[in-house]
């Protein structure tokens, strides 16, 4: 097996640090087939996160709409309970105290 390719240059300043590649270095066979089907993608891809980012939104909101009704039951039966409790208390001659018990 023969090698007859070449070893690529790495072309480095002597602090270190690698020069700047050669104009055209990284489009070596770029046809504008190429470029055009690159901004394409990456179009394709900056719409699929923004359409990403609506479809997050849009549970979001479906969850919040789910849970509302919920949450506004659940206050009224409370407010319901704690006002019973007030009258009953208030009919009784005592005061309405609430006390936390463990």
């Amino acid at each position: 097996m023969s090698n007859d390719r070449r070893p690529p240059i790495i072309d480095m300043t002597p602090e270190g640090e690698f020069r700047d590649a050669p104009k055209g270095a990284g489009r070596v066979g770029a046809t504008w087939l190429d470029r055009a089907l690159m901004r394409v993608g990456g179009l394709g891809a900056l719409v699929a996160v923004g359409a990403g980012g609506l479809v997050l939104a849009g549970l979001a909101l479906a969850f919040i709409t789910i849970l509302l009704p919920v949450v506004l039951i659940a206050a009224a039966v409370a407010a319901g309970s704690l006002y019973w409790r007030a009258r009953r208390a208030a009919k009784n001659g005592q005061p309405f105290v609430m006390m936390y018990r463990r």
